[in-house]
C-alpha cells in the first residue's frame, strides 16, 4: 500500500494532463476536421493568414478550395481555412435571417 501512495501523484499528474491538455486538443482537431470536411460552394470565409473570400470551387485531387477575392481567384489548402474567424464572420449573417 505504502508504494501505491508513492506513485498516487506520478498517476494524478497524468490524469490533469490528459484531462486538460490532450483531450481538449483532440477534441479541437476533430471538429476542425469536420468543419473542414462540411465547406460547401457560397461559403464566406477567412484564411489562417487573414485572407476573406467566397468559395466558388473545390479540388478534390489537391484538396483544395478555390476562394474568389477582391484581387481574383486564389486556391488553398482546405487546412488553411481558418474555422474561428469563419464562424464568427458568418454568425451575423445567419442571425440577420
Amino acid at each position: 500500500m505504502d508504494k501505491l501512495s508513492q506513485f498516487a501523484p506520478i498517476i494524478l499528474m497524468f490524469a490533469v494532463v490528459y484531462f486538460f491538455m490532450i483531450r481538449p486538443q483532440m477534441k479541437k482537431a476533430k471538429q476542425e476536421k469536420n468543419f473542414a470536411a462540411e465547406l460547401k460552394k457560397g461559403d464566406r470565409v477567412v484564411t489562417k493568414s487573414g485572407m476573406h473570400g467566397k468559395i466558388i470551387d473545390f479540388s478534390e485531387k489537391n484538396n483544395a478550395v478555390i476562394i474568389e477575392t477582391g484581387a481574383g481567384k486564389i486556391t488553398f489548402d482546405r487546412s488553411s481555412i481558418s474555422m474561428e474567424m469563419t464562424q464568427k464572420l458568418n454568425e451575423p449573417a445567419k442571425a440577420k435571417k
